[in-house]
């Protein structure tokens, strides 16, 4: 389809495919290390409340900062 504002094409695709909203594949795939963990990234119980409220900042996902561990690790699911 050739959406220029999408890094991750395949990825984007595959999000869709899965039944993804297509701003949520979008925000997936835009993320600078799309496609490139295969599954290797550490779990979220095991990150420290710094680490899950770094990656909730950067992919955008409001009142982080009043979020405890268990919150943050619940809105960084369902992002």
């Amino acid at each position: 389809m050739g959406r220029s504002n999408i890094k991750n094409e395949d990825q984007y695709e595959a999000l869709v495919n899965k039944g993804y909203s297509k701003e949520k594949a979008a925000r997936i795939a835009n993320t600078p290390d799309s496609g490139k963990r295969g599954g290797k990234a550490s779990s979220y119980e095991t990150r420290t409340k710094k680490e899950l409220y770094q990656q909730a900042k950067k992919i955008g996902i409001p009142n982080r900062s009043k979020m405890n561990k268990k919150e943050l690790i619940s809105a960084l699911r369902n992002n």
